[in-house]
């Protein structure tokens, strides 16, 4: 009985000792996060701690980071797994041009230092400060130069998850550099996706303003919806196109789809289940689309010329005859790079009513597309 009654004891003292590595994710405040589902914050006055669930498909990890104000004390007693993060950030790595419109939206653009393949970054204020070397040049996002990432020494790396390690990011860790993901590029709700900027704005002491600007963004979206929702007719509409004799389009439960279905499309194959890619045949996708009334996002396809030319089973459809086909492929960067895949995620209110122009066009009559265009001839 006595030694049962040490034992109880050492416990007891244990636990007192260390409160915070038993109540670090019990006792903080959850902070909001209304549509994303990868990531939450709990704030514990001191300090954040940020949680990502969900940093690539079918993730079962949790990764866990303690925002702690470079002003806080430089002791605060954390468990082994939560990686710490001194904030705000004054100098970052991001290696997803999707990352780039956060920054830019909280007027942080000046911290980014480097950046793997600057050829992707379509942005204006981020191609000018590539142009007066502010950004360096890493190479490939799967190799990142760890020479150059060494000398750079950001106070932070945003990379997004995937299966498997990056060596380049371990050897970063090593040298003590905080490795964040970010996995915005799981979401398939379109708010879901936009509400990653409050990941941005936690690390740089900007959430009132993350919060204002995703507000923002949430109320056009929203307001946009409601107006297709008294519309009497959903045009049907198809999506995506040919690679190697295989038909690519999204899955209906998938951000693309969920955007054609909020603009009052009706999606053919919105029933299908999943998140990603259905790879059919083209005979399967005439069978079911050769009907529909519009086509939208064909691939990377900026004309109808291309699309011929690349297969003309395209002439079969009644959209390509008509010329009700729109394409996110005109607007590029000066070096090639799509903003479509830079901006979209971050502004899913402008996509949604690009595409209500498209298929109700008397919704929006002033609305001048941004990111859509018809498919030149």
């Amino acid at each position: 009985m006595k030694n049962l009654a040490l034992l109880f004891l050492i416990i007891l003292a244990a636990s007192c000792n260390n409160p915070k590595k038993n109540s670090i994710t019990t006792n903080g405040a959850l902070i909001p996060i209304a549509y994303a589902q990868g990531f939450r914050m709990l704030d514990f006055q001191d300090y954040k701690i940020l949680e990502v669930t969900k940093a690539f498909p079918n993730s079962t990890d949790t990764l866990r980071y303690a925002l702690v104000p470079k002003t806080a004390n430089p002791n605060l007693n954390l468990p082994k797994n939560i990686t710490k993060i001194s904030v705000p950030l004054e100098t970052v790595v991001v290696t997803s041009t999707t990352h780039i419109p956060s920054l830019e939206m909280l007027d942080v653009a000046h911290t980014l230092v480097g950046f793997p393949n600057l050829d992707y970054v379509s942005s204006t204020l981020s191609r000018k400060r590539i142009a007066n070397n502010k950004i360096k040049e890493l190479g490939q996002n799967e190799s990142i130069n760890t020479e150059v990432l060494l000398e750079l020494n950001p106070e932070a790396i945003v990379s997004f998850g995937v299966e498997g390690q990056n060596k380049s990011l371990e050897v970063a860790q090593k040298a003590r550099i905080p490795v964040l993901y970010n996995g915005d590029w799981v979401e398939q709700d379109p708010l879901g996706k936009a509400e990653w900027i409050k990941f941005f704005g936690a690390l740089y002491g900007k959430e009132q303003l993350a919060d204002s600007l995703f507000t923002e963004i949430e109320k056009e979206y929203n307001r946009t919806k409601e107006l297709v929702q008294k519309v009497a007719q959903k045009p049907t509409v198809i999506s995506g196109a040919m690679y190697k004799d295989v038909w690519y389009l999204p899955k209906g439960e998938s951000w693309p789809a969920r955007l054609i279905q909020d603009a009052g499309g009706s999606y053919l194959w919105a029933d299908t289940k999943g998140t990603g890619s259905l790879s059919l045949s083209v005979e399967s996708v005439l069978d079911k689309g050769q009907k529909a009334s519009y086509w939208v996002a064909p691939a990377q396809y900026s004309s109808y010329a291309a699309m011929r030319k690349a297969n003309t089973a395209y002439e079969n459809f009644e959209a390509f005859a008509k010329k009700q086909i729109y394409t996110f492929a005109l607007k590029k960067g000066e070096t090639g790079g799509l903003l479509y895949y830079e901006l979209a995620p971050n502004r899913p209110d402008i996509v949604l009513k690009d595409i209500v122009h498209y298929l109700h066009p008397d919704v929006l009559p002033d609305y001048k597309p941004f990111f859509f265009s018809p498919l030149e001839k």
